[in-house]
């Protein structure tokens, strides 16, 4: 990836005892040599992300907020200025929060959470490609979940990760004959503070039950790390993977073999 420019689009993470997807990609990238415009509506935890790296003065952080289109467009436009080029994108950002069953659903929730997780991608994805389509190279990957071909108890979260499936898939098959590749990742349960900080505020269980509970639901018998998501995003991002688009990629320690 030596020479490559990488936008990350959630990059930073809320603080917790883990660490978190967009982090550890931000920082295998850097070691595998690209540059990385870490973008995070928060940009202090993003700037914590840089102070990680291991050429923190290489990259740099943007602060938007990805559900509004001008913020879409222009950190693309930030990264062209910085660089010259965007060679990979990873969309990050996702959240579950307000989820319900169907028939307790608010709209705004699902309004929100269609927004936050799918309507960010595309708009981020809108504004790359014709970056991408020039250069006639290009890699975007974006986070799925296994919630999203199984069994799940809310409807907007999963609804939307199926969504980004096809999304992905579509702008593979789109975007091939210009040289630029669309991949998704699809973590299991994965040990991230987004995923246990949560749950420990909700329920007043602790850190350590919490973790159990999860590690019991993983054929392979514990939840993943944020790195184990990480370094399926270094592949995908990179030329050893230049083969490949169009690709669901689980990284769940076996959860979907659970279907049958």
């Amino acid at each position: 990836m030596s020479g490559k420019i990488a936008v990350i689009v959630g990059a930073g993470q809320q603080p917790g005892s883990s660490i978190g997807n967009g982090r550890a990609t931000a920082i295998r990238f850097s070691e595998e040599g690209a540059t990385c415009l870490l973008v995070d509506s928060n940009a202090e935890w993003a700037e914590e992300t840089r102070r990680s790296l291991r050429l923190d003065d290489r990259s740099t952080v943007f602060e938007a907020d990805v559900t509004n289109e001008d913020a879409c467009q222009r950190l693309i436009e930030i990264a062209v200025e910085r660089y010259g080029r965007v060679d990979i994108l990873h969309n990050n950002i996702g959240t579950s929060t307000g989820d319900r069953p169907t028939s307790d659903l608010a709209v705004e929730d699902w309004d929100r959470i269609m927004t936050v997780n799918l309507k960010s991608m595309f708009m981020t994805c809108k504004y790359a490609l014709p970056v991408m389509r020039a250069q006639k190279v290009g890699s975007i990957i974006n986070i799925s979940s296994t919630s999203s071909l199984s069994s799940r108890p809310t409807v907007a979260y999963k609804t939307s990760k199926g969504a980004i499936n096809t999304l992905t898939q579509h702008i593979a098959a789109e975007n091939a004959g210009f040289g630029v590749r669309a991949n998704g990742i699809v973590p299991g349960l994965i040990d991230t503070p987004m995923a246990i900080e949560r749950r420990v505020k909700e329920t007043g269980r602790t850190h350590e039950d919490i973790r159990a509970e999860r590690d019991s639901l993983v054929p392979i018998g514990y939840m993943g790390s944020a790195w184990d998501v990480a370094h399926a995003a270094v592949y995908l991002a990179s030329e050893e993977a230049k083969y490949v688009t169009g690709v669901l990629l689980p990284v769940d320690g076996g959860l979907l073999l659970k279907r049958g």
